[in-house]
């Protein structure tokens, strides 16, 4: 299906012409518009964006359990967990709406191809339906793009055959702005259907200036998953009004009240 990437859309030039673009196009476009719908339509619409989230390794069975009830409740589009808790996920929320989605190469991305679309076929199998793929990092640093476009096909692949959803998590804390273009056309180009930002682990999360930028490089092709750091309404709405079609954060509830998290994640 994705045979080989288009090498030359990351030539230094291209990537370079990329940036030029979007710095022109931040300065005409300061997002601070956005038509968000209000009051109660305010909540349901934030709550359909959100990934409530709890990866942390110490997660238990009864704190999982509870993040399913307040996705149910609050109707989320998905909840986020470890992979072991995939199949209990499943079975606690299958009469919602909301979906399961699972992490894969996770939080460092450094797993060998083979590794991840194992763990991406039991997550599957198990029940997930949408998955969050860390790519190699080291390889895209050491300009290796085909590893890297590969390592992404092997999943997307797998996801388009049983209609799941894959989204791949760029880490933008460790890349220059040229690095997070490229990752950005390299996930394009491999078929994905979401770039996401970070991890939640590593040294920084989402910025506004990231979701722009990635979303600018992706256009309609692919919509832009926000994390990391993103603990209350105004955060979600900032990420929303600058490309983010979807926000990964263990604080949805305090987003949907318009409270303020101290979660780290």
């Amino acid at each position: 299906m994705y045979k080989s990437l288009n090498i030359s859309v990351m030539s230094d030039q291209n990537v370079s012409n990329i940036i030029g673009q979007f710095k022109i196009f931040r300065e005409r476009n300061n997002k601070t518009d956005f038509d968000f719908p209000l009051g109660k339509d305010l909540e349901l619409f934030l709550a359909k964006k959100i990934d409530h989230t709890l990866l942390k390794p110490e997660a238990t069975q009864d704190e999982v359990i509870k993040l399913c009830e307040e996705a149910d409740k609050f109707d989320f589009a998905s909840v986020c967990v470890m992979p072991s808790y995939v199949t209990l996920c499943k079975n606690r929320i299958k009469n919602s709406n909301v979906k399961v989605c699972t992490v894969i190469g996770f939080p460092l991305g450094a797993t060998t191809t083979e590794v991840k679309k194992y763990e991406a076929q039991q997550a599957i199998k198990n029940g997930a339906q949408e998955l969050d793929m860390v790519i190699n990092i080291g390889r895209l640093k050491d300009s290796d793009y085909n590893y890297v476009f590969d390592d992404i096909a092997a999943i997307t692949q797998l996801t388009k055959s049983v209609n799941v959803i894959c989204k791949v998590i760029i880490e933008t804390a460790l890349l220059t702005d040229e690095e997070k273009v490229k990752a950005c056309l390299i996930a394009s180009d491999a078929g994905a259907d979401f770039v996401k930002t970070s991890t939640g682990f590593s040294k920084g999360g989402a910025t506004v200036e990231d979701v722009s930028l990635m979303k600018f490089v992706v256009g309609d092709k692919l919509r832009v998953k926000a994390s990391g750091g993103i603990r209350s309404r105004e955060d979600a709405m900032k990420m929303i009004a600058n490309g983010a079609d979807r926000i990964g954060t263990s604080s949805g509830v305090k987003i949907i009240l318009g409270e303020q998290s101290t979660s780290t994640y």
